[in-house]
């Protein structure tokens, strides 16, 4: 069977009509979508269509790896009840700010009192910094000040939406006014950057949220679509919570073998915010992380069976991180199948990669478990990948997330699978 799924995806023809290549970014970040830079996200043009072509109006949708919540609003805007999860709190807090629409007459009242009291800034006044050495890593005592301000005034705010709006804010500017080197998204400090004014800056990138939220708002006000029902939860994504046979739909794109990236990736926000004190135990938290337990390994895939007995003749340790990350995706796998009604689909964004030099067959390997489950092929999309915001380049030695001029640099991802399963 193996042989067969492999030579099934090789034989898969890229279909054009999926790369929505005449999309700009405008379009991919249109009403809240571009509330948050977020590495890897998928584009909503993608959710929409399988919404509309899998789903009617009222159907359940379920997306196991929220990350920053583009299922969750095309699936509001599009009158779809849903839920997503992610164990990535810094993820959960985006998405509740991307799926709320507030009345825009009164976060409009809400900016204006906020920006009085930003305004008012001076040398003079009293701010308590965060005292932890990793926030001053990456922070000039200037800007670190003027974040704290911001941060203390953000926490006074009693109404829960319209903090969360403002959190959200203030997390996607701290990469701009921190020392992390700008072009990259690797955790990397540039001395010569000249971070950007937190206030400024602040103020600039909610006015910005506030154009976003008044046309989700208005948008869903048309359609009569506000009080759908849209969740996001901070949990594993092996405990979903949804009834049995109760969603006609799962648009998901797990994370990569090196997801624990993610946890490097959010650190700024995790540190402010609290989520954390420790980067370590953070990126604990993470599906198929080399943090986890190698106990009780099952992979259900011949295919994943062979990619880790390569791996064990180039590195034990990487063998055992892609052994954990396919083990936990099958349990996912086997959560996504009892909330799944019959006949309903799962549809996973998915590319291969490789590492060390062996070949990560992430979609033959999903395919494959998901088989093994009792699901069964609906369709397979190729897609190429015009995204600029994706790291798209490896170091071949470590299998991590490279420069563009790394010498020892593999190209990923530059075409991925949309696989579509059917119970």
């Amino acid at each position: 069977m193996s042989l067969t799924i492999t030579s099934l995806l090789n034989k898969t023809k890229i279909d054009p009509s999926w790369a929505f290549s005449d999309k700009t970014r405008k379009d991919t970040a249109y009403i809240t979508h571009g509330y948050h830079r977020y590495p890897a996200k998928f584009i909503p043009q993608i959710v929409s269509r399988l919404v509309e072509k899998y789903t009617r109006a009222g159907d359940f949708i379920v997306d196991p790896f929220g990350g920053c919540g583009t299922t969750l609003v095309e699936s509001k805007i599009m009158g779809r009840p849903s839920i997503a999860v992610d164990i990535n709190p810094v993820a959960v807090l985006i998405t509740k700010a991307k799926i709320t629409a507030i009345d825009p007459v009164k976060i409009e009242k809400e900016f204006t009192i906020f920006q009085k009291k930003l305004e008012a800034y001076s040398e003079k006044t009293k701010v308590k910094t965060p005292e932890h050495e990793r926030i001053d890593y990456w922070f000039r005592p200037e800007e670190k000040r003027k974040l704290a301000f911001i941060f203390a005034e953000i926490s006074k705010i009693k109404d829960q939406d319209v903090q969360d709006f403002f959190f959200c804010g203030f997390s996607n500017i701290l990469k701009n006014c921190s020392i992390w080197l700008q072009k990259s998204n690797k955790p990397t400090r540039d001395f010569e950057k000249k971070p950007s004014e937190p206030i400024k800056t602040f103020l600039k990138q909610i006015k910005m949220m506030l154009r976003g939220n008044a046309r989700l708002f208005e948008l869903l006000s048309e359609k009569g679509y506000l009080k759908i029902p849209s969740k996001v939860i901070c949990t594993d994504a092996r405990t979903i919570p949804a009834k049995d046979n109760s969603v006609s739909l799962i648009v998901t794109s797990p994370p990569y073998v090196t997801s624990y990236e993610y946890a490097d990736l959010h650190q700024l926000t995790a540190l402010w915010l609290e989520y954390t004190n420790d980067l370590s135990d953070f990126r604990k938290r993470f599906i198929g992380t080399s943090y986890h337990c190698k106990k009780d390994l099952f992979l259900n895939s011949l295919i994943a069976e062979n990619i880790r007995t390569e791996l064990l003749k180039k590195d034990k340790k990487t063998a055992e991180e892609v052994s954990t990350y396919f083990s936990e995706m099958n349990q996912v796998f086997s959560e996504m199948k009892r909330i799944l009604k019959k006949g309903g689909k799962a549809c996973i964004v998915i590319g291969n990669t490789s590492l060390k030099g062996v070949e990560i067959l992430n979609a033959e390997v999903f395919v494959e478990q998901l088989q093994n489950l009792g699901l069964k092929i609906a369709d397979i999309i190729k897609r190429e990948i015009p995204s600029k915001n994706l790291p798209s380049v490896r170091d071949e030695k470590t299998g991590k997330f490279a420069s563009i001029n790394n010498k020892n640099r593999v190209s990923v991802y530059p075409t991925e699978y949309i696989l579509i399963m059917e119970k």
